[in-house]
């Protein structure tokens, strides 16, 4: 299956660089699979696809401050992405530019936290090893930057106002396991008032793990689907949240993480059961859902592994039908913007 079937034309400016001023007030654009068709929504109306005895499905990771910039003995400026720990206190990361930190260089950030870059490995990921004093996490948010996705704009150094923002917005408000590098986007739009209407309107709501990392952002740079290899994330499913998503009327996802994590986890009929692992599962036509009957999502990028995921759940050319009308109708697109529920 050639990549470039999952290619369309993006005008810039539907590109949200910021989300919308209040979490719910997005659109949403429900799309019905059986019937072929879609409707204009906003997300505050997702209440109305809700049924009694649904499960609700939330990806509870926490992004960590993991971009770091600083400046090199020479002076020169180098900024350093930490993606996930290996072991004590060495890190897999990626790193620019990358003829400036070879192995043995030291950046220093804030004062508080020194980087050693210890190798390179493939596809220009290092592997670093970090100095600091007390807790890592503190650090971080001392010295870190929210890892905001390249297609946001900002200025190299945040001023502190734009950052405090981005580290609230670029965050779920049911946030609470530390670990992702990027937010699992979909769940940006709940808000406390909304996570209280779903289960009014007759639903539970069962949490999951999923630390994102920065294959959500990697182009596909090979041409045929099939050849691509996913990078691996971290994920747990608990035995409450399996029980849950089990004995579900319907399983609603909330965002493509979810819905790796519940795949990866589910047995030929259709069972979850409760673990933790690595996923590395790759979802793109032809593959058969085992769980997820429904899905809340953002638009993805084009030739992205998100886009191949929703094109396995809806059809490609249903997808790709649906992403035109949104692009004529002035969606907003990608992380900070609007959203799909699939039904």
């Amino acid at each position: 299956m050639d990549v470039a079937l999952f290619d369309y034309n993006l005008p810039a400016e539907l590109i949200a660089q910021r989300p919308a001023a209040k979490r719910s007030a997005s659109r949403m654009l429900v799309l019905e699979r059986a019937m072929r068709r879609w409707t204009h929504r906003r997300f505050c109306d997702l209440p109305e696809y809700i049924q009694p005895g649904d499960c609700v499905v939330l990806n509870d990771t926490r992004v960590i401050p993991a971009r770091l910039v600083g400046r090199l003995p020479t002076g020169g400026r180098v900024e350093i992405l930490l993606l996930r720990p290996l072991d004590g206190d060495r890190w897999e990361a990626l790193g620019q530019p990358g003829r400036r930190l070879r192995p043995g260089t030291c950046v220093t950030f804030g004062g508080l936290l020194t980087v050693r870059v210890v190798g390179v490995g493939e596809a220009g990921v290092r592997e670093v090893e970090l100095e600091y004093e007390g807790d890592l996490r503190e650090v971080l948010e001392c010295v870190g930057l929210t890892p905001l996705p390249p297609y946001i704009k900002r200025e190299k150094v945040p001023d502190v106002e734009q950052e405090q923002y981005d580290r609230e917005r670029y965050q779920t408000v049911y946030a609470r396991r530390e670990g992702a590098v990027a937010a699992p986007t979909a769940g940006l739009h709940f808000d406390r008032d909304m996570l209280t209407a779903v289960r009014a309107a007759g639903a539970q709501i069962a949490y999951i793990t999923l630390h994102v990392g920065t294959g959500t952002f990697r182009p596909v740079k090979v041409q045929r689907v099939e050849e691509h290899k996913m990078h691996a994330e971290w994920y747990e499913v608990s035995p409450q949240a399996a029980q849950l998503i089990n004995q579900a009327r319907r399983v609603i996802a909330v965002g493509t993480t979810v819905v790796r994590a519940l795949e990866t986890r589910a047995s030929a009929e259709g069972t979850v059961t409760a673990g933790t692992g690595w996923s590395e599962l790759f979802i793109y036509p032809g593959y058969q859902f085992k769980v997820v009957d429904c899905l809340l999502t953002n638009f993805h990028l084009p030739r992205s592994t998100l886009l191949m995921m929703v094109s396995a759940f809806a059809g490609r050319e249903l997808i790709l039908a649906a992403y035109q009308e949104a692009i004529k109708q002035r969606y907003r697109f990608y992380s900070y913007g609007d959203c799909m529920l699939i039904l």
